[in-house]
């Protein structure tokens, strides 16, 4: 089997689920070739995984001190550009198509007639899951802008519908964490902003991860640039978690059994509904905006909630390997019986 998988690079959320199917494809001896549109070759990082990926300028949306700015958005966007790669990519030499929500390989695909699966957060918002800031352009961006002739939403519930536990490392959470260590990843806030917030609060550890190019610690604040490695290990040591309100993030640290609290980006409507699904489920805590005051209450007084996940993409690859196709709902169904919460 040959597959072509294409990969939103906007945030960093996609290409970690990328990195997990990565392994369980490579696992099974699976020859794959990616594409990762909406951000520049040279902002990615350790993706060597991935071999000799392609990038392409793709579509993305232009994000200011934590709010979606769509005059810059559409002034920014090359749609000639993005046109002609869904045009001119061939797919005819793949078996399939893989699409995290990525358009060119969704569209290149559905022109071309061949099997395209939709692998993500994103397709589950074809059903009937918590939903914020709902509207009829929210709703056509969700249903076009990768359309997939099967897709596989993710959530950290079922909601009574056949999408797929979170695609993550199913790796054991650590037997102990400390519980004065907070990860702070807040990219599409403003540093300095968030750094003022934080300093008062002298009676935890908090690193924070932003694009500086050095490290740099400041009394109880350590600064991280991106990196996969160090990310992964300041996760499994602290307790408490602040981020936006992506999918991947939260999915990994409700499996290790973090404290989560969510600042969704203003505008943006899967951030909205996934801070909503959080409050719902009791997996989480969602603000509205930065605030010093909220993040000190949440720190004293949030539960620790652990939702442990089967290893979903091992399970999604046999999947593909079955020939089943037409049959995703019998996958969502068997994963779901083997999730357990703390």
């Amino acid at each position: 089997m040959k597959i072509l998988y294409g990969v939103q690079a906007t945030g960093n959320g996609h290409i970690t689920r990328a990195r997990v199917m990565e392994e369980a494809l490579a696992a099974r001896g699976i020859s794959v070739d990616y594409i990762f549109s909406g951000r520049p070759a040279e902002k990615l990082f350790d993706m060597e995984a991935f071999g000799e990926f392609t990038v392409r300028k793709g579509l993305t949306f232009t994000v200011e001190s934590g709010r979606i700015d769509y005059f810059k958005t559409f002034w920014q966007a090359d749609l000639r550009t993005l046109w002609k790669d869904m045009r001119t990519l061939n797919v005819q030499d793949y078996d399939i198509v893989i699409t995290d929500f990525e358009p060119i390989t969704a569209w290149a695909a559905r022109w071309a007639g061949k099997p395209c699966i939709g692998l993500g957060h994103q397709y589950a918002f074809r059903f009937p899951i918590p939903k914020a800031q709902d509207s009829w352009l929210a709703r056509q961006v969700m249903r076009w802008f990768a359309p997939a002739s099967i897709s596989f939403g993710a959530h950290w519930h079922h909601f009574g519908a056949p999408i797929l536990p979170p695609l993550i490392h199913v790796a054991d959470a650590p037997e102990s964490a400390d519980p004065d260590r907070v990860l702070v990843y807040l990219p599409f806030e403003d540093l300095a902003q968030v750094l003022a917030l934080i300093e008062p609060l002298e009676n935890y550890l908090f690193d924070v991860f932003t694009d500086a190019k050095e490290p740099g610690q400041y009394g109880h604040i350590h600064i991280h640039p991106f990196g996969r490695d160090n990310f992964q290990q300041c996760l499994r040591q602290c307790e408490s978690v602040i981020c936006n309100a992506g999918f991947e993030l939260a999915s990994e640290a409700l499996h290790l059994g973090k404290r989560i609290l969510v600042k969704p980006v203003h505008g943006q409507m899967e951030q909205a509904s996934n801070a909503l699904a959080l409050k719902q489920l009791g997996y989480g805590t969602a603000m509205d905006h930065l605030s010093m005051e909220r993040i000190a209450e949440w720190l004293s007084t949030a539960p620790v909630v652990q939702v442990s996940y089967p290893d979903v993409a091992a399970a999604v690859v046999e999947w593909l390997l079955a020939g089943e196709w037409s049959k995703p709902d019998d996958l969502s169904a068997q994963l779901w019986r083997t999730v357990e919460s703390v």
